[in-house]
C-alpha cells in the first residue's frame, strides 16, 4: 500500500552467505526517516525502493520479473516508432540478460535493488522516458511519439489503476514543493519532477 511506511536509516544489510561476517549493504543517499510512497518519491529513498523492489524485512519485494513488466509495459526496452533513424531500444536488466552479458553470473538479489531504482545495466532513451512521464501525467495513455506538426500518433492506454497513477503525481508534485527538485517551483504553474 502507498501509505506503508519504510524506515531509512541510510542503508539496508543483507545477509551474505557466503561470508558471514560481512553482510552485503547497500546505501542510501542519506537517512531519511519513515517514507511513504510520496515521500520516497519526493525526496528519492533508495532504501524505500529496494524494499518495495526486492523485498526487505516485513516488506514483500516486487521482484525482478514484475519490475521488467512494469518497465516494459511503459515502453523501455522498446522502440518508441519516433521518426528517427538509429532509434536504440535501451536496456531493461534481468537475470537473462545478466548471464549473457556476464559470462553466464547468476542474478542477485543485490541486482534487483539497483534495477529497482534505475541503475545496474538499466538504459533508457530521452524519448522513452519523456513518453514514460507523459503517461503518468496523462492518466495512463502511452503515446505514440510524432514529430510533425499537426500529426498525432496512436495511443495505447496502459491498464494501470487510476488512484496508483495519483499516488505517483502526487509524489512527483511533493518532490517540488517539499522534496528535492524545489528549485522547480515556479509561479502560475503546478510543476512534478523526480529527480533521476
Amino acid at each position: 500500500a502507498p501509505e506503508k511506511q519504510i524506515l531509512s536509516t541510510g542503508a539496508i544489510s543483507v545477509p551474505n552467505p557466503y561470508d558471514p561476517e560481512h553482510p552485503s549493504v547497500f546505501k542510501d543517499w542519506k537517512a531519511h526517516g519513515w517514507v511513504d510512497m510520496r515521500r520516497a518519491l519526493a525526496v528519492s529513498s533508495d532504501v524505500y525502493f529496494y524494499a518495495v523492489g526486492g523485498g526487505y524485512a516485513d516488506q514483500r519485494g516486487l521482484g525482478i520479473a514484475n519490475i521488467e513488466k512494469y518497465m516494459r509495459l511503459f515502453g523501455f526496452g522498446a522502440q518508441t516508432d519516433v521518426q528517427v533513424l538509429g532509434e536504440e531500444i535501451g536496456i531493461v536488466p534481468n537475470p537473462e540478460w545478466k548471464a549473457e552479458t556476464f559470462e553466464g553470473e547468476r542474478w542477485f538479489l543485490g541486482n534487483t535493488y539497483h534495477t529497482a531504482i534505475g541503475q545496474y545495466g538499466f538504459q533508457v532513451t530521452a524519448v522513452q522516458l519523456v513518453r514514460a512521464t507523459a503517461a503518468l501525467a496523462n492518466g495512463g495513455a502511452l503515446l505514440e511519439p510524432v514529430l510533425e506538426a499537426g500529426k498525432r500518433g496512436a495511443s495505447m492506454q496502459l491498464l494501470i489503476a487510476e488512484k496508483n497513477l495519483k499516488v505517483v503525481e502526487e509524489g512527483m508534485r511533493l518532490a517540488v514543493t517539499d522534496g528535492l527538485a524545489q528549485a522547480l517551483a515556479v509561479p502560475g504553474v503546478r510543476v512534478a519532477a523526480k529527480t533521476g
